[in-house]
């Protein structure tokens, strides 16, 4: 903003050490992991709720922007401050609450780190199952504001299957609580789910109330590799089949795969690689893994390991964790595409990244969630040149190939900023205008998070 003369009346209001005008905190509060980056005017990092209500009201009587910020992992520039005003950083509200067994709810503030709550939660014997790949660095606010999902989606869903209920700060100051802590809520319109996946720009969510699980007492783990795409794809397609439902079923290219070995000598040989995890009890699973093993040989795996306790499991899942590492390792710059197309389609996928990869002679990388069609398409683009029109012209063809399929450009990072040039490709004029209604009812002064996808 060029008017920057609130911000004394600002800082008098909330106190020195809730509002920074640094420049070092202003730039660490300008992008998130995408390349994008606005300085904000200021840095307002509340510790309760009050000074949140009492920021808000102070900026809607002003009309100054405000993006809400959670731990600025996000893929898609979605917490850039790209209009001024102020960064909202929610770091500082992240005590865990409650976490009652008897009720299967924690209730928990918007800057607990997601893995946090998992580590507390299972101590217990309980389980919150959503599981995005920075876990351990993302927080719960920022997994809501875009409805993170994960490798467990397949069986277990996304952040939305897990929300009982919200507090929300709106863009006028006012708390609402949405929902409860009972696991059955009919009580007028959903507007819990109505926050979620809304990155930022409907409210600022404050609290939350969260569905838990019993821990499975048992897990298993099995990684094959495959020399071509093709079988991987059939073996997907086989352990659907055979009427199993695995808690996570994740595959890779040989891109990812080549990058994984030159990071670490033990990864799998091959063009395509498969884990497949399941949980349950112990007999179940000991029995299931039988099965799944035999699926996997049929489909031509060139090998199959398999770990059927934690240690032995985490090891493997170290060759899947490690290919984010392993791409970063190349010195190329991942523009991360989460699209998700139907499971039917996934050699089409992976088939058309490698088309896009002569084409436009770039590298691409392919991983993700098989299960449920969610594969992230990554361009490994020198980090200079990453918003190039050739870059941008290879993702065109990406989404568009990806919606003519009858997918979506994004399962789980958001549009933001990154997917704004396709959000009228993939939204049609009345989804649209239904959006903005929305948006004019709850942000009519267009405060929060601007300059996104609604405008």
């Amino acid at each position: 903003m060029k008017n920057k003369s609130w911000i004394p009346a600002l800082t008098k209001l909330l106190g020195k050490t809730v509002v920074s005008v640094s420049e070092e905190s202003r730039r660490e509060h300008g992008g998130d992991a995408w390349f994008a980056h606005a300085m904000p005017d200021v840095v307002v990092t509340p510790r309760n709720v009050k000074q949140i209500q009492q920021l808000m009201r102070f900026c809607h009587a002003r009309n100054i922007p405000v993006t809400p910020r959670g731990a600025g992992r996000g893929y898609v520039g979605g917490c850039v401050p790209v209009s001024g005003g102020v960064s909202l950083s929610l770091k500082k509200l992240n005590k865990i609450r409650e976490i009652n067994p008897a009720d299967c709810v924690a209730i928990v503030e918007p800057g607990v780190i997601t893995k946090d709550l998992q580590n507390a939660v299972k101590k217990i014997g309980l389980f919150y199952p959503p599981d995005p790949a920075s876990a351990k660095e993302s927080s719960i606010g920022g997994n809501i504001a875009t409805n993170a999902g994960g490798p467990r989606c397949l069986k277990y869903g996304v952040t939305r299957n897990y929300i009982l209920g919200l507090d929300v700060v709106l863009a006028n100051g006012d708390l609402v609580h949405c929902g409860g802590r009972t696991h059955k809520n009919k009580l007028g319109f959903n507007l819990t789910d109505l926050f979620i996946g809304s990155e930022g720009m409907l409210g600022v969510v404050v609290g939350a109330t969260l569905r838990l699980i019993p821990y499975p007492p048992a897990r298993a783990v099995l990684v094959a590799n495959f020399k071509k795409a093709p079988q991987s794809a059939a073996a997907v397609n086989a352990i659907i089949n055979a009427g199993f439902l695995p808690s996570v079923l994740e595959v890779a290219d040989k891109f990812t795969l080549a990058a994984a070995r030159a990071y670490n000598p033990q990864a799998p040989q091959g063009e395509s690689f498969v884990l497949v995890e399941i949980d349950g009890q112990k007999n179940s699973v000991i029995s299931e893994v039988k099965s799944l093993e035999k699926i996997l040989q049929d489909c031509q795996a060139l090998t199959v390991k398999k770990a059927l306790n934690d240690e032995d499991a985490e090891q493997l899942w170290e060759i899947r964790r490690g290919f984010s590492y392993a791409l970063k390792s190349t010195g190329l710059k991942k523009l991360n595409e989460d699209v998700v197309v139907p499971r039917g389609r996934l050699v089409d996928l992976f088939t058309f990244a490698e088309k896009l990869q002569k084409k436009f002679a770039v590298s691409v990388a392919c991983f993700g969630h098989a299960g449920d069609g969610n594969i992230h398409v990554n361009l490994m683009v020198d980090p200079k040149t990453a918003d190039s029109p050739k870059n941008r012209q290879a993702l065109d063809l990406l989404f568009k190939q990806v919606l003519a399929w009858k997918g979506s450009i994004t399962g789980e990072h958001g549009v933001g900023l990154a997917k704004k040039p396709w959000w009228k490709l993939a939204a049609n004029h009345e989804l649209r205008s239904l959006h903005q209604s929305v948006k004019n009812a709850l942000d009519p002064k267009r405060i929060l998070n601007p300059g996104k996808f609604l405008d």
